[in-house]
């Protein structure tokens, strides 16, 4: 299933408190609940003012309706089409 790069432009967020961030995510399960198992929210990362998400999906189309019945944002939406971490420069050894 693909992978997804959700880019959430949130001015501010990095100031909500962690009871704004706890409400957030139980929104977000909650409307993944409701659009069933074949969306899943992988992990997000809060700057000071963006959240960038991972999450998989069959496509972009489920990603835009999670976002819209959530009520985020969801600006820039990517397919990650490869990944790599440090163990990628040993596979030529």
């Amino acid at each position: 299933m693909p992978k997804f790069i959700i880019e959430r432009e949130m001015p501010g967020v990095g100031n909500l408190t962690d009871a704004d961030i706890v409400g957030a995510s139980q929104t977000s399960c909650n409307v993944l609940r409701d659009l069933g198992p074949q969306i899943q929210w992988v992990e997000s990362y809060v700057t000071d003012d963006k959240i960038f998400c991972v999450y998989i999906a069959p496509n972009e189309d489920l990603i835009r309706e999670h976002a819209q019945r959530g009520g985020f944002p969801a600006n820039q939406i990517h397919k990650v089409a490869r990944m790599i971490d440090p163990t990628t420069a040993e596979a030529g050894a």
